[in-house]
Formats: C-alpha cells, sequence, structure tokens
C-alpha cells in the first residue's frame, strides 16, 4: 500500500475522530486542552500513528487544532508526515472554524471561512476555492470537536455540511448504542456513533468515552462491511 492510500485511509478519520476531551462552563463556552496519541492499523500491520493537540489561542474563546500524522516503517519511504491546522471559535454551544490548512510535503490546502459573506474561500492542490457555505458548516478538523461537544449536550444532528479540499461535503451521523472497551486506558464504557457520508459505502464507526469528556478512543473504517483500517487510542494529556 502506497503511502497516498495510506493518507486516504488515515484521513477518512477526519470527518470525527479525536473529538477533546471539555469540562463544561456556563454557557457550555470552555474547552479544555488536550494531547492524545493513536496507533493506526491496516490489515493487522502497524503503519503509523497519529498525535492530536488542542490549544487555547492567543485571543480568548479561540483555539488552534492540530493533527500530525507519521508513517511508519516501509511507508516513511514515500512521504513520512502529514499536518492539518484548524483555527476555531466557540458560537454559542457550536464550533465555528475560522481558518484551515494542510501540508503533506507535495501539496497544500489552504481555506480561509468570511462568515459575514458565508464563503470559505482559498486553494486545494493547486486549484482555486470559492464555496458559499451555510452556518454550521465545518471543517475537516472543527468537526471533530462539535460532535464530541453535541454527544455531551444529547443533541447530535443526523448530517453535517464539512468542507474538504474544494467540496463541501454532506455526512450522515448515528448513534449505535453503547459498549465496554478495554483500552491502553483502562476498561471504559463508550457511546458508538457512526458516520457515513451521502452515497457512499464506506462508514466509519468512533467508540467516544463519557468518562473522559467524550474523547473517542477507538475507530474502525469498513467497505461494504469489510474492516479497512483500525486506530486506538495509547495515550492522552488532558
Amino acid at each position: 500500500m502506497s503511502i497516498r492510500r495510506f493518507i486516504a485511509l488515515i484521513a477518512a478519520f477526519m470527518t470525527v475522530t479525536a473529538s477533546p476531551a471539555q469540562t463544561p462552563a456556563p454557557g457550555g463556552a470552555a474547552i479544555a486542552p488536550f494531547s492524545a496519541h493513536y496507533l493506526a492499523d491496516w490489515k493487522s500491520i502497524n503503519i503509523g500513528t497519529s498525535d492530536l493537540e488542542l490549544k487555547q489561542d492567543t485571543e480568548p474563546g479561540h483555539y488552534l487544532y492540530t493533527w500530525k500524522i507519521t508513517a511508519r516503517g516501509i511507508f516513511r519511504l514515500y512521504r513520512a508526515e502529514v499536518t492539518q491546522k484548524s483555527w476555531l471559535s466557540i458560537d454559542g454551544d457550536h464550533v465555528r472554524p475560522e481558518k484551515y490548512r494542510a501540508e503533506d510535503g507535495s501539496s497544500t490546502v489552504t481555506l480561509d471561512f468570511d462568515w459575514n459573506s458565508r464563503h470559505a474561500r482559498g486553494t486545494a492542490e493547486g486549484k482555486t476555492v470559492d464555496l458559499a457555505v451555510a452556518l454550521g458548516t465545518q471543517d475537516v478538523m472543527s468537526i471533530q470537536v462539535e460532535v464530541m461537544r453535541d454527544l455531551r449536550n444529547d443533541s447530535l444532528p443526523k448530517t453535517f455540511q464539512i468542507v474538504d479540499k474544494d467540496e463541501v461535503k454532506e455526512f450522515n451521523y448515528t448513534r449505535e448504542g453503547s459498549a465496554k472497551l478495554k483500552t491502553a486506558l483502562g476498561e471504559l464504557d463508550t457511546v458508538i456513533v457512526a458516520s457515513q457520508r451521502t452515497g457512499n459505502n464506506r462508514i466509519l464507526r468512533m467508540w467516544f468515552a463519557p468518562s473522559l469528556g467524550y474523547v473517542p478512543v477507538q475507530a474502525e473504517r469498513t467497505r461494504d462491511g469489510k474492516l479497512e483500517i483500525g486506530m486506538w487510542i495509547k495515550s492522552l494529556r488532558q
């Protein structure tokens, strides 16, 4: 499997993976900084790791969310690291993306959200991007924070609009019940959430741990019922 395939598989987790733990506060405005480390397996082979960090930005109520994907072993011969960043703020009890950047060593994506005109503008792999966006639209990083907040508030919508490179894509979300999992962090009660792009046969399932502020501790992506890739949390700092 080439590193491009590896990146594509890992990037599929961006629609809901690794939402940060949060500490409830008056008005639901606070987000607790965190860092988490995950391992990724493909057909029982460890192919890489991912590291996430959410931190307060310079302006109160604004945050920087960073995700680094690192290939392992032979996959490093193609491309060793991918970095994605989202600058976001809290609007009421919801997340509002402000700008997004992605870099994989050979291509870049830059998006800036103008909520006055309701457009996302920038470039994606050399193409100019100018998209109309509705209120509530997320980028592929900010959606992670939004989903966790919605789970905490028991208000997860059935669909989300997400800007992915030069497209606005619709994803469907379903709560599928609960499960107790053994993890590197101990045995945890989890809530299972499935997400699927409208018209796509791939399904991403996430296991979120309420006791950790709904941090996801496991993820599996399937296609036509067959497991493509899995991710498991190894460490968490809050």
